[in-house]
């Protein structure tokens, strides 16, 4: 399945990568990808679709917020 490419956005001093939403098959990829973005931090802030222990032992903190299906609506 073809997944689109990341998306950065630069807002004052902050910039931020919009992914897609990786399986674990498709996290070596992902890893890179985030890696070549420069990225430190990674803010999951949908499903769990894969482990987050690979992408933190590349030095990458996986920090995990709330589901849509959280908001209250």
């Amino acid at each position: 399945m073809n997944r689109p490419a990341p998306v950065e956005i630069t807002y004052e001093c902050m910039r931020f990568l919009i992914t897609h939403n990786p399986t674990n098959s498709q996290l070596v990829k992902f890893t890179e990808e985030l890696k070549s973005f420069g990225v430190q931090t990674l803010v999951r802030v949908c499903d769990a679709t894969y482990d987050k222990t690979p992408v933190e032992k590349e030095g990458i903190e996986v920090l995990v917020r709330f589901s849509v299906r959280e908001i209250p609506g």
